[in-house]
């Protein structure tokens, strides 16, 4: 009788197989290079996790996103004008310590930095003292003159702040720079992890992570406390540029999670300096303005005349104290890239406190010694224009080739005082699902903070991944995704 062999099962393989994150600190394992009693319940649950069964749940969870609408735009690309931010199923997760310090971090770091903002608007003592160069500050395209002598609610002027942050090869958690005027992404914090939940409950057992649903509920009640003196039942909107904004999903998002109604410019009118919303049943009393118009082209009255986005008139309110706008025009210099280096001086100077979390070291090419340093270095640095964001323009100098660096060397030397330079950080690592399985791949970190009489951080915030191996650019906007953050309740 002949033998017939016995069909081979195809052998399932692990999501975690193969999985190594090198020299870089993994922020699932730590620098021990194993999971600690607190990480086990996760890395058990994606090591008995079928590699084929997790991408194909992780390809039904990108196609809900889709059918959700949770996209944005890329200006860059003609013919693909709204796709899905790549969100990554393995989560990223915090330590309640690590997140106690990041959290009282970025508090001292917007205290510090409205204080800045205060003082640079009025009596200008940390210029007289030296502390920050009265160029950088006066002579920045951001500095607005019409706000100086203006008292605002509670002295805030950055109510809304992204703080983007990476974690070294020591597992030291280091500021990579502030984002004051109109930060984006606190979305996403938001539908990851709704997303989590409904499909990917199993991932979370045994862990107790704090929620991140209230964010909505806690920046109505932050933009409700700066409102007008006098004003009891403030009435807040939020400014959109319209459904092309890139951003345009989460203008959505968050007026329907704050419960308030989103609006155009045309859909506001400033009448005896004050701002009415035009409604069906007529104009409806505005105090407070969530803004996601950039300062130039806010009021056509008092900066770009040919805007079609904004308010005629908004300046004026703001200067009657009529209306509070969220964040305060001229919060620019605040964020600035050449700013920032300084900002362990100004966390100093106003609180007399050491910085809880470290700048990562920078040159600023508009000063003599830090112009020569940088062009000498210029292969072992990551140089920055100061006015752009979403990671264009950044030439990472031990990625780049030859050709890109003498361009950026032509480019630094014409116009010094738009370059910072930074030395290249061994950005932290965190398993990310790829094709052949879980693999390191760069993160960082944006918590939010949201401020009116105190502020109030989102637990966690946003964690971006470089998809591309090897890359350290995290933006959306270059190729890279999101992860869900977790920090968990206690250690």
């Amino acid at each position: 009788m002949a033998k017939i062999a016995a069909l081979k099962q195809p052998q399932k393989v692990s999501a975690l197989e193969g999985y190594d994150p090198g020299e870089f600190f993994c922020e699932l394992l730590g620098a021990e290079k194993q999971p600690t009693a607190t990480m086990a319940p996760l890395w058990h649950s994606l090591e008995t996790s079928e590699l084929a069964s997790l991408r194909q749940r992780a390809a039904d969870a990108e196609r809900e996103l889709f059918n959700l609408g949770i996209t944005f735009t890329v200006y860059t690309e003609k013919d693909a004008i709204d796709r899905i931010l790549p969100f990554d199923v393995i989560p990223r997760v915090l330590s309640a310590a690590t997140w106690s310090k990041v959290e009282a971090g970025v508090k001292q770091r917007v205290k510090a930095l409205n204080m800045f903002l205060h003082d640079i608007y009025h009596d200008q003592k940390i210029l007289a003292d030296g502390i920050v160069p009265r160029a950088l500050v006066l002579g920045n395209s951001c500095y607005r003159k019409e706000m100086i002598g203006l008292d605002l609610p509670c002295g805030t002027y950055i109510h809304i702040n992204g703080t983007d942050i990476v974690r070294d090869r020591r597992g030291e958690m280091l500021v990579l720079e502030d984002n004051g005027r109109s930060p984006s992404g606190v979305s996403y914090v938001v539908e990851n992890r709704h997303l989590m939940q409904r499909a990917f409950p199993d991932l979370m057992q045994g862990l107790k992570v704090r929620p991140v649903s209230d964010y909505g509920q806690k920046l109505l009640e932050k933009l409700r406390e700066v409102a007008p003196a006098g004003v009891d039942d403030p009435c807040v909107v939020l400014l959109s540029p319209g459904i092309y904004n890139s951003a345009y999903f989460e203008h959505v998002f968050l007026a329907r999670e704050m419960g308030v109604t989103l609006v155009e410019g045309r859909d506001l009118r400033v009448v005896d300096d004050r701002v009415y919303a035009q409604t069906v049943s007529g104009l409806v009393p505005v105090h407070v303005i969530y803004r996601r118009i950039n300062d130039d082209y806010l009021d056509p009255e008092a900066f770009n005349k040919d805007s079609q986005l904004g308010v005629p008139g908004l300046l004026r309110a703001v200067q009657k104290g009529t209306l509070t706008l969220a964040n305060a025009i001229g919060t620019g210099v605040a964020d600035d890239k050449a700013v920032y280096a300084y900002v362990p001086r100004i966390i100093r100077y106003y609180l007399s406190e050491d910085p809880i979390l470290s700048n990562v070291e920078t040159y600023i090419c508009g000063e003599p010694e830090g112009l020569a340093y940088t062009l000498a270095n210029l292969e072992r640095l990551v140089l920055k224009p100061v006015g752009e964001s979403g990671g264009y323009g950044i030439v990472v100098g031990p990625k780049a080739s030859k050709a890109e660096l003498e361009d950026a060397a032509a480019k630094l030397r014409a116009d010094p005082d738009n370059f910072i330079s930074q030395p290249m950080i061994d950005l932290s690592v965190s398993p990310t699902l790829m094709e052949g399985g879980a693999r390191p791949r760069h993160v960082d970190l944006r918590p939010y903070a949201v401020t009116g009489r105190e502020t109030w951080v989102l637990p966690g915030g946003l964690t971006r991944v470089a998809l591309k191996e090897g890359s350290i650019i995290v933006n959306s906007s270059q190729g890279g995704g999101t992860k869900d953050t977790w920090v968990l309740v206690a250690d």
